[in-house]
């Protein structure tokens, strides 16, 4: 690895050095509009095929570096596009003529259709390429958070390749999906999430979004409500991310070369003692009498992570034919042992004009692979973060690590070593070398995109999409380990699955000019899709009794007769739809939007409720355009929408399936066929301001949502008939919420440009219903903390048990024993945080370029079952300062008279363990980052013929907080699932990342 470090470097140096010797000249002059003469200030000023960019100042005027025969291009928002060839004089002046064409943005919205940002009636966000890939987070989605309003990231525990979860004003639905839909240049793609990881075991799999290449990415269009998706009926309830892929260029080929190394560290390990150790051998360090212990084992356990990144794109074409091609490797050593992450990327596009360019085919294939080894692991059984944080201080942890199994002659195996037999922890040495885990996916995403140019009105096109993706999970437990969870001959988990979706699409629009005042944009279709999601094999040899004839041999010839090789499907699922949109316009002024679609969903057969159908309303004013306005304001508009979405029940439920045991036996269904179901309902109503100011210098965009959901699809769990349960469609939730996004250009000069956005949102979500036989519906917890949703309260809400307190707030102690005493769970708060802010800054001066992103959640709770066994097992350093002064302060009561002090393992004991008092161990999940910054150097490389462009990146990700409440990092989730959202159990601590990255453009 320093091999590859040193080279790295030493090439970067030579670049370096060559660019600094190499010859150009200042290029200045000054702009100015056509109609008047005034000078343009805020003018894009790019040396073509380069990232060597400036701005012009408030008077018009600009200076680049350029060499004779470079072009210059000059754009400004509102005016036509300029270009002028640089030759023997240093000063070029352009004046710009006013294109109104230009000042309607257009932007990419549903199924890829592109339209005119004035016209959108509902709210909409774009996050460019270049920002999920500046910082060279290895998990790229994580570099969407901060940047559009109304949109909360968390990230898994995992490490390399994790899952992330995407959600998009707030929960919406009791029991099914909150996430949204991701398509890919118009086409809805899969990406499902593997297993996650629960209170006692397991692991986060990874998604469909972790195998993508985020250097193919054009950008990212967020469509926020059911109002912006309705075009993609029920998979779009929740909103819709629509990933636009790079296509090739006109022109000679460009090839663009990245790569780049970032360094990953732990930044967050619980504060734990190393003084006080154990007493009589027990397993927990509750001595009181002070040592001095070793500490570096559980810092000598982490270690830096490396990543690395390279990728290449090739982009050219002529005007019939257009090709883009790129591969990219990435590969990953995470910060615990035996954490290893690779994917590779490859890519290839191309469209073609044909018959006198009246059709154009387009096709593009998309192959990634990806494995894992060794992922982290969440909750107490088989995480090696419990025997690593516990082990009595007063023992040698060397011995345990350097000899961590022992031979066991009599069965020619090894045994762990140990120094209890305890079902929560184990050696994290032997779970690390003696019970391997490794997943894979390989996956093809192909696509054809056919369009016929009718006529200047009309436009036909057909779209087909296959994805694919085979995955095999392999987790395989030596014998001789903790015999809670791996019988005597070891254990064996495998599965071997595949996810296919098949999509097809027609849509025939109309685009017409009525006179001078009106027109029409309208489109009509048709959809089908196919999915088939974990259809394959399954087998697991079980934690108690063995399923292997012969230790460690982990195949199927030599599996016990009596574990069953199962065979496996999540869901198979069909849908065929029919939609249509128009958008009617006035003036330029006014835009009237009517949509709707009808679905037809197999998830629903026989119930006569399979076929739906939802509509939209929307309407734009252009303030500027209807009224005459100050001079100050650019842009002015009002747009208000609503929208009615149906979103789907689970696979399986209308018939719940038999299942069958690994063990062979059938596991009867006992849930009542649900034969009148019908979809979740889901309506959103939404108003919005999208004003601009002082030459488009200052934007404001604020959106107002209300959404209500309906129809809940719910469990009973009561005996019915011969069932012991039933499902109905019942209950009500509400989600409203503020978004503002305020963005500006402080500072235009001729060396130093500012840009700047705040994003904040709020979200207040309240289950107004359930149905009157439940009204209490788990969604996970840990131990003694549970999060439920009740009516009248909110999804994410934590109940805990609390201290018992007199009407003065003293905390009641036991009249006997003097223990603290405690409530029955009640509830303490919401998971969720209050509001959102994302603070993002781009700064150029000349060749330097900086990129700065804080984010922030202020409000809301989270709960550590980890920090709660840290005091129980008296190795937190708070337990350790209370020995120190021989007492903990507590502000109490006992037996009427007032109590400051309170013995050390008294207090502890009654709050830590797994089923302590909770109240110590909630905490406020603010917390303010520094979540990404990059700063770069363009080179100069004019004396390198081959070399059009290169700059190099310092970059970083997750470098510190500003500000948390938490002894660990908030957003780092134990699963990214809909359940134990702000829990955390044994999590992976957080990481910062920082590096280097080149980018080189030939």
């Amino acid at each position: 690895m320093k091999k590859k470090v040193h080279y790295f470097l030493t090439v970067l140096a030579l670049l370096c050095i060559q660019g600094m010797i190499a010859q150009t000249k200042t290029v200045s002059g000054t702009v100015t509009d056509a109609s008047d003469g005034s000078p343009l200030p805020g003018v894009n000023v790019l040396v073509q095929g380069t990232t060597n960019g400036a701005q012009t100042d408030f008077d018009g005027n600009y200076s680049i570096q350029a060499s004779e025969g470079d072009v210059l291009l000059f754009s400004y928002l509102g005016m036509k596009s300029q270009s002028a060839t640089v030759g023997s004089s240093s000063t070029i002046n352009v004046t710009m003529e006013e294109d109104a064409e230009a000042l309607d943005e257009v932007v990419v919205t549903a199924l890829g259709i592109k339209r005119k940002e004035k016209t959108l009636t509902y709210a909409q966000q774009t996050v460019g390429g270049e920002e999920l890939t500046n910082t060279r987070d290895v998990n790229f989605v994580n570099s969407i958070s901060g940047k559009a309003a109304g949109v909360e990231i968390r990230k898994s525990s995992s490490g390399p390749g994790g899952s992330t979860k995407i959600q998009i004003r707030g929960s919406k639905s009791l029991n099914g999906d909150s996430s949204p839909l991701f398509v890919i240049d118009g086409i809805p793609m899969v990406n499902n999430k593997g297993s996650q990881p629960g209170l006692w075991d397991g692991v986060d799999q990874g998604d469909g979004l972790s195998q993508l290449n985020p250097d193919d990415i054009e950008s990212m269009s967020i469509l926020k409500g059911a109002n912006a998706a309705i075009l993609y009926g029920s998979q779009g309830a929740n909103g819709v991310v629509i990933i636009t892929t790079k296509s090739g260029k006109e022109g000679a080929a460009t090839v663009q070369f990245n790569t780049g190394i970032t360094f990953e560290s732990i930044i967050d390990t619980p504060e734990l003692q190393f003084r006080y150790g154990s007493e009589g051998g027990t397993k927990e360090s509750w001595s009181t009498t002070r040592g001095d212990y070793d500490s570096n084992y559980v810092d000598d356990y982490f270690e830096t992570g490396v990543n690395y990144f390279n990728s290449v794109s090739v982009s050219g074409g002529n005007e019939k034919t257009q090709a883009y091609f790129s591969y990219a490797n990435t590969t990953s050593s995470g910060v615990t042992p035996m954490n290893d992450y690779g994917k590779n990327n490859l890519t290839f596009k191309q469209s073609t004009k044909l018959f006198n360019d009246k059709v154009k085919v387009t096709s593009n294939i998309l192959l990634a692979q990806e494995k894992t080894d060794g992922r982290n692991r969440a909750g107490y059984y088989n995480n090696p973060l419990t025997g690593l944080y516990w082990f009595p201080r007063d023992r040698n942890f060397n011995d345990f690590k350097n000899n961590y199994s022992v031979p066991n002659l009599a069965r020619n195996t090894n045994e762990m070593n140990w120094f209890i037999a305890d079902h929560l922890q184990s050696n994290p040495y032997w779970l690390l070398n003696e019970e391997s885990q490794e997943d894979k996916t390989s996956r093809v995403i192909g696509s054809l995109n056919i369009e016929y140019d009718i006529s200047e009105e009309f436009k036909f096109q057909l779209r087909g999409n296959y994805d694919y993706a085979a995955k095999e999970f392999n987790n395989q437990r030596n014998a001789g380990g903790n015999t809670t969870t791996v019988p005597s001959n070891g254990r064996w988990r495998y599965e071997k699955y595949d996810d296919t979706s098949v999509y097809l699409d027609g849509i025939l629009t109309y685009n017409e000019t009525f006179g001078e005042d009106f027109t029409l944009s309208a489109l009509a279709g048709g959809t089908y899709q196919k999915t088939t999601f974990g259809n394959g094999v399954a087998v697991d040899t079980g934690g108690s009794a063995d399923g292997l004839q012969y230790a460690n041999e982990f195949y199927f010839q030599n599996l016990l007769p009596v574990v069953q090789v199962r065979s496996t499907l999540d869901s198979r699922v069909e849908k065929q739809s029919l939609f249509a949109n128009a958008t009617f316009g006035y003036k330029e002024m006014l835009f009237l939007d009517v949509a709707g679609r009808n679905d037809w969903a197999s998830t629903l057969a026989l119930t006569g409720n399979d076929s739906y159908f939802y509509p939209s309303f929307g309407l734009t004013a252009i303030l500027t355009e209807m009224f005459d306005m100050p001079q100050e304001i650019s842009f002015a508009k009002f747009r208000a929408s609503y929208a009615s979405v149906g979103n789907e029940i689970p696979y399986n439920a209308i018939f719940p399936r038999h299942s069958i045991n690994s063990d062979g036996s059938v596991n009867f269904n006992t849930t009542k066929p649900f034969t009148d179901a019908k979809p979740e309902i889901i309506t959103t109503t939404e108003f919005g301001l999208d004003w601009r100011f002082f030459n488009n210098r200052l934007g404001l965009d604020l959106t107002y949502y209300n959404i209500n959901s309906q129809d809940q699809f719910i469990r009973i769990n009561q005996p019915i008939e011969d069932y012991t349960s039933f499902f109905v469609n019942a209950g009500e939730i509400t989600n409203k919420g503020v978004e503002i996004t305020l963005s500006g250009k402080p500072i235009v000069t001729e060396d130093l440009t500012w840009s700047t956005a705040f994003n904040y949102s709020n979200n207040t979500n309240e289950i107004v219903e359930l149905h009157p036989d439940t009204q209490n519906i788990g969604q996970g917890g840990a131990e003694g903390i549970s999060i439920r949703m009740v009516e009248g309260g909110s999804i994410g809400d934590i109940y805990a048990r609390k201290f018992q307190r007199d009407d003065q707030g003293r905390i009641l102690l036991d009249d006997g024993n003097g223990r603290p005493l405690r409530t029955d769970r009640e509830l303490f708060g919401n998971a969720e945080p209050d509001y959102i802010l994302g603070w993002s800054n781009t700064v150029n001066y000349k060749d330097w370029g900086l990129n700065v992103q804080v984010n922030g959640k202020f409000g809301g709770l989270v709960a550590s079952q980890t920090e709660a066994l840290l005091d129980g097992y008296g190795v937190s350093e708070r337990s350790a300062v209370a020995r120190d002064r021989g007492y903990e302060i507590i502000n109490a009561v006992q037996n009427g008279s007032a109590v400051t002090q309170i013995d050390p393992f008294t207090y502890y004991d009654a709050i830590g363990g797994r089923n302590g008092i909770d109240e110590p161990h909630i905490y406020d999940r603010t917390s303010v980052r520094l979540a990404q910054l990059a700063l770069s150097y363009n080179i100069n490389v004019d004396s390198i013929d081959w070399v059009k462009n290169a700059s190099v990146s310092f970059i970083g990700n997750n470098l510190f907080f500003f500000y948390k409440d938490a002894p660990f990092d908030p957003e780092i989730q134990q699963a990214t699932g809909r359940n134990n959202v702000g829990i955390d159990n044994y999590n992976l601590p957080s990481t910062r990342t920082y590096g280097l990255n080149l980018s080189l453009t030939f």
